[in-house]
């Protein structure tokens, strides 16, 4: 199968909000029915953010629908609390460095590889608004000059 990765929830939001200090590949507990809704596109990674709490890391707010097929019953809750796996030296730096810091963990995309679903977990500093806004003056920036550069 070698290195093919599909990817099916992407957050952009996240790297407009936050500047990016790490990323971390990490998998994900999910249940049956989850894994199902995701690989046919059915995840948001939007609002959603870890935690590290009893030397475990916890997913939240990641939004999974049910799957279409299965009864209420059988079937998972949306945005329920799922379980990162990470190794424990991992979790160890990155609980030290989220206290001290202040830092956040934000979920960068949610993909296949193979045949495992992961998740590209980033740990964040919140940006300031001028941050964005020159973040946006640049982009708008170098869009002004290819167009200058077509026209030329």
């Amino acid at each position: 199968m070698g290195d093919y990765q599909r990817i099916f929830a992407d957050n952009r939001q996240a790297r407009f909000n936050y500047e990016i200090l790490e990323t971390y590949e990490v998998g994900i507990e999910l249940v049956g029915t989850e894994v199902k809704s995701i690989r046919a596109g059915q995840a948001n990674l939007r609002d959603a953010f870890a935690i590290i709490r009893d030397g475990q890391v916890w997913l939240l707010n990641m939004y999974v629908a049910p799957h279409h097929t299965t009864t209420a019953y059988f079937n998972h809750e949306p945005t329920r609390t799922r379980r990162l796996l990470m190794h424990r030296q991992q979790i160890r730096k990155l609980l030290g460095t989220v206290e001290q810091k202040g830092l956040t963990l934000v979920p960068l995309k949610l993909y296949l590889k193979d045949g495992w679903i992961k998740v590209d977990l980033a740990l964040v500093r919140s940006k300031k608004l001028h941050d964005k806004r020159e973040d946006i003056r640049k982009r708008e920036d170098k869009r002004d000059m290819e167009r200058a550069l077509k026209r030329g």
